[in-house]
């Protein structure tokens, strides 16, 4: 906290590669050291918003079992098994027992229902939108029935279909049917932005933020298909953007709950223009983290992790003109370094940039280091 210049409200520790236990377990020692001295009350994890909602109430309520939340509460191979993620929610459900519902820590997937591969359908976001109003509005307000939704909606098998994310014929998002529900859910959410919490409870308020998220959800949902079966230059642009687009609005909605703790690779959290590499020209994108610090400003905090070697994956000793090979020379084996006396120190000059032989793990990028507030430096990364 002492490097930052105010107290954040979403403070983003980044990753350079996914699946080594030893960064998530960073991470849950950084999330407890938060928790019991800084009140932080929210970890927010780079997996599915919707699946999320499984882990949340195992957490404050106990709802389910620890195996079915590690089961059905994450997305992305690597969550599931993760004995690091599997302790955070064991110690995050124990923390919380017997503590009233104003001191529970809560749990949150900030991703939309994405996968590098599919995209989710849009029907549960929107039949959990469309319930949610139902039972609070008067019917002649709703744009369409249950079972009109469910019509237009039709098999799942054709929003899921993998062989659309490389043929933009195989997408469903610009059928008419996915049209009229682009519009169907722009009528419910402006509805639902008709409908504060009342009375304004606490239960009443938690059941509001959660429609809330089906709401950017079904929305980003369907602009995502539509991008899908786009066959212009600019598709996989569109693409990328708009996953960051539903991660930022994730994040800045959960921000108005108190501070979060924000886990996900370093380029969803950067403040600088994020590139990926996809087998054709190199797309780039403003990634979650550069758009919600345009709206927070000094409330958005990020520090980046930078790996010494590892060595399993082919990654030795790195070369002693990076940024790595620098802090490879400190005693340390793990240690926040302040950004701003690293660049200080540099002066005009910035290190050669660091070549990863493991696709998987990407080194910071010299020319970015002012776009961190700190680095968290891992020097030598054991195998899991």
């Amino acid at each position: 906290m002492k490097l930052l210049p105010a107290r954040p409200r979403l403070l983003a520790l980044g990753e350079p590669v996914h699946g080594e236990a030893a960064l998530p377990e960073a991470r849950n020692e950084l999330f407890r050291q938060l928790v019991e001295r800084e009140g932080y009350r929210t970890i927010a994890l780079e997996s599915d918003c919707l699946a999320g909602l499984v882990v949340d109430d195992y957490v404050t309520s106990g709802a389910g079992s620890l195996d079915r939340t590690m089961a059905h509460g994450f997305s992305h191979e690597w969550f599931n098994v993760s004995e690091a993620n599997r302790d955070l929610v064991r110690w995050m459900r124990a923390y919380n027992e017997g503590r009233p519902a104003s001191e529970r820590i809560r749990f949150a997937g900030f991703d939309g229902p994405l996968e590098i591969t599919a995209a989710a359908s849009p029907r549960q976001a929107l039949t959990a939108l469309h319930g949610h109003l139902s039972a609070r509005v008067d019917t002649h307000l709703l744009p369409c029935t249950a079972e009109a939704l469910d019509e237009l909606l039709g098999p799942d098998a054709r929003w899921t279909d993998p062989a659309a994310m490389t043929d933009p014929g195989r997408s469903a998002g610009q059928t008419a049917q996915a049209k009229e529900l682009r519009l169907l859910a722009d009528d419910l959410t402006a509805l639902l932005d008709t409908q504060p919490p009342h009375p304004l409870t606490s239960a009443a308020r938690h059941e509001w933020e959660r429609a809330r998220l089906y709401a950017r959800t079904a929305t980003g949902l369907l602009r995502y298909h539509f991008r899908m079966a786009d066959t212009s230059p600019g598709r996989m642009a569109w693409l990328v953007g708009l996953r960051g687009q539903m991660m930022a609005e994730n994040l800045l909605a959960l921000a108005e709950r108190g501070p979060v703790l924000v886990h996900a690779h370093n380029s969803h959290l950067q403040r600088n223009k994020s590139t990926i590499h996809m087998g054709g020209p190199p797309v780039e994108w403003w990634s979650a983290g550069a758009i919600v610090s345009a709206h927070l400003g000094a409330k958005y905090a990020f520090l980046a992790t930078a790996l010494g070697t590892l060595r399993h994956q082919g990654v030795g000793t790195p070369p002693p003109d990076t940024v790595e090979g620098l802090l490879y020379a400190l005693p340390e084996d793990r240690g926040l370094i302040d950004t701003l006396r690293l660049t200080a120190a540099l002066g005009d000059t910035r290190p050669a940039p660091r070549v990863s032989p493991y696709f998987g793990y990407a080194p910071l990028d010299p020319a970015h280091l002012d776009g961190s507030d700190g680095i968290l430096f891992i020097k030598d990364v054991p195998e899991n």
